[in-house]
């Protein structure tokens, strides 16, 4: 069996498990209304436009099965994939790690001369860590998708797939721009209006000097090598087509087998994701074309973990995930504490299941074994997934790998042995009975604990412990039948 990368998330090392950035995130009451305000509008467009349609569920069941086929049988549709490419003037190179990858990337662009280039927001490339590569190599990327722009200007993170900076605001934007852009008007408003016009006299300058643009995928059909991009602002289009070279880095698993699964995918991922009948801009291309776009086209075809993904017969399914983050959306944990409490390039509910599949877990103390938890398992992620993965039983799953990882005993196995111990015989659960009088007191008049010692705190550092019965069970069943 393939093993699990040993750190495709290289570039966030020493990040912090859930739980611990989930409280810092719970106590940002601004950062928890932008997320509230930006959620319940996307859920509503979404659900309107997926109400126009009757055949809907058939659609997800039809996405599902294409995915389920793909997975079947990837290494041959990425064989043909890479031959259907080669033959229309395309190279193709493949990469085990995120270091591979980005040591192919910063060598092509390295080759054409360029210190800088432009890039179409790219969930693979952030997975890598390319744009931190390409500044160790003297070379500037520049984002130009609106939300990664403003990302990168703050020097922050993204917090979701579609919208990677759904934790801002309009008056931090406008901030962000005054401080960072240059030549920026200094009487800018924050009107989504100005803000986007002041973005795109910013990049227009990138967009026609740039020699080398790069790109992700989100899909690649087989049978004829066509790269496909969907995106809402035009900023896709432009760096697809105006620099000399393009460098396309591509999950393996984004590939389809035909131009007609590609049809099922361009109705399922508009209304999944923006909440639109269709994509504004989809960009499709195979290939080279003389004297029609970049003269050169490389495509980078990235493992990192998907190997060891692919082998597990249930773990694959997450490998179905088309990035609409419509799971995100829906989350009830995702609504109050953002993206950046996972720690992951992919958060959210199925972030929390590809992350640890991707990297391993290694033990009790790796951030990959919190991540399972971040989750109600309330199944709403399952239902507004359009590829039907069923991400909570691979959460419970992969809560069930995590706790195999343990390598010492952790504070919740200590209190499972203990709760074993004096539930074994009558005499040791009337024993520990006695104690809970020692639970009431620490109670008081408000009703509940707040707070108890290791391991108990373990529970009591996510949620109040209700106060104990004045009268247990046995008690009961002794004053009204006489019997003990």
């Amino acid at each position: 069996m393939p093993t699990p990368a040993s750190d495709p998330h290289g570039h966030l090392r020493g990040r912090e498990g859930f739980p611990t950035a989930a409280h810092r995130a719970l106590a940002d009451t601004q950062l928890r209304r932008n997320l509230g305000h930006a959620t319940r509008t996307i859920r509503a467009k979404r659900a309107g436009v997926v109400a126009e349609l009757d055949d809907w569920e058939e659609l997800r069941r039809a996405g599902e099965a294409i995915k389920a086929d793909t997975m079947s049988r990837l290494p041959e549709l990425l064989v043909e994939l890479e031959a259907r490419v080669t033959e229309r003037g395309g190279v193709v190179h493949w990469a085990r790690d995120a270091e591979e990858a980005n040591r192919v990337v910063v060598d092509l662009v390295r080759a054409t001369g360029a210190d800088e280039v432009v890039k179409v927001k790219s969930m693979a490339t952030q997975e890598t860590g390319l744009n931190e590569a390409l500044a160790g190599a003297g070379v500037a990327a520049f984002e130009t998708d609106l939300a990664e722009l403003i990302v990168q200007l703050s020097d922050d993170r993204p917090s979701h797939f579609l919208v990677p900076a759904i934790h801002r605001n309009r008056a931090e934007i406008r901030e962000i721009f005054l401080r960072e852009m240059p030549d920026v008007d200094p009487g800018l408003t924050d009107e989504p209006r100005r803000l986007a016009m002041a973005a795109r006299a910013h990049l227009r300058r990138k967009f026609l000097s740039a020699k080398v643009g790069i790109s992700g995928v989100n899909f690649a059909v087989a049978d004829t090598g066509t790269i496909s991009v969907v995106e809402s602002e035009g900023n896709g289009r432009m760096c697809l087509t105006l620099p000399e070279t393009l460098i396309t880095v591509m999950g393996v698993e984004k590939v389809v087998p035909t131009w007609r699964d590609l049809e099922v995918f361009l109705q399922l991922l508009p209304r999944s994701s923006t909440g639109e009948r269709m994509n504004p801009y989809t960009s499709t291309w195979t290939g080279v074309t003389p004297g029609d776009g970049p003269r050169e086209f490389h495509l980078v075809l990235l493992d990192n973990g998907r190997s060891h993904v692919l082998a597990d017969a249930q773990g694959r399914q997450a490998l179905h995930c088309i990035r609409c983050s419509a799971c995100l959306n829906v989350c009830p944990v995702y609504e109050r504490t953002g993206g950046h409490a996972y720690g992951s390039i992919y958060p959210g509910p199925i972030g929390a299941v590809l992350s640890p599949q991707m990297t391993g877990i290694t033990g009790p103390d790796d951030v990959n074994a919190t991540l399972p938890y971040a989750s109600s398992l309330c199944g709403a992620c399952f239902d507004a997934c359009p590829v039907r993965i069923d991400i909570p039983s691979l959460l419970v799953a992969q809560r069930a790998a995590a706790v195999e990882a343990h390598t010492r005993p952790t504070g919740q196995d200590i209190a499972m042995q203990a709760a074993a111990i004096a539930m074994t015989t009558p005499g040791r659960f009337k024993l520990a009975e006695r104690a809970l009088g020692v639970g009431r007191v620490l109670a008081g008049r408000k009703g509940r604990i707040s707070t108890l010692p290791w391991p108990l705190s373990g529970w009591t550092n996510a949620r109040d412990v209700p106060a104990p019965p004045a009268e247990t069970f046995r008690q009961w069943w002794a004053r009204t039948h006489g019997e003990t």
